[in-house]
């Protein structure tokens, strides 16, 4: 096969939240069973009712064996899902037809699990914010609560193209996260970031 290869690097430029549950059970007795397709906080409170969620455990990053937090190659797909998603709104040449197919088959990340690269000096924080819904009682505010890796985390990654003229795509959606980006609340500007091209680096 022509496999077309790119290694990159993101640096956050704001803060990335945690995704996985604290409790493992939670994600698969609870929330796996009844809202598997919900990506973010917002919408397992609009499918399961903001009841079922309060005080259901923050999300947190899931660590390596000795500690360092990282992120699941299959995020990084999901973020290039939805910025292709987004271009297809756009219309034009960068409009990509059958993109989840084409992401799920013919798009890989090379390294199952990307580990965070937090600045020194700097550490794990918190990130907290309300959540508001309308219910039969009325209005609701429950409070999520995720781990976040401060601004100036960086990941590297190798992105492979088993078609390599979808790698203008690839660009393309990296190119987007510096409006959306990756994680828990990336709509709120959670998770942007810019990036590079260092394959060059990776072969010296």
């Amino acid at each position: 096969m022509n496999v077309k290869e790119m290694k990159v690097r993101l640096t956050f430029t704001e803060e990335i939240l945690g995704t996985s549950p604290s409790d493992p059970g939670i994600y698969g007795t609870f929330i796996g069973s009844k809202a598997p397709d919900a990506p973010t906080k917002e919408e397992e409170v609009e499918a399961l009712g903001v009841d079922a969620v309060i005080e259901k455990g923050m999300t947190v990053f899931p660590r390596m064996e000795d500690g360092t937090p990282f992120l699941y190659d299959y995020q990084i797909k999901g973020f290039f899902k939805n910025a292709a998603k987004t271009f297809n709104y756009i219309g034009g040449k960068d409009k990509l037809t059958s993109y989840k197919t084409k992401i799920d088959n013919l798009v890989f990340v090379k390294e199952r699990k990307i580990p965070l690269q937090i600045p020194d000096g700097m550490s794990i924080g918190h990130c907290q914010r309300p959540l508001r819904a309308d219910t039969a009682q009325g209005p609701r505010t429950a409070l999520a609560n995720s781990e976040s890796c401060p601004a100036g985390t960086e990941i590297e990654f190798t992105i492979q193209c088993l078609v390599p003229d979808l790698m203008n795509h690839v660009i393309k959606w990296l190119d987007y996260g510096a409006l959306n980006g990756i994680g828990q609340w990336h709509n709120s500007s959670k998770g942007r970031f810019t990036w590079q091209d260092i394959s060059d680096k990776a072969t010296e």
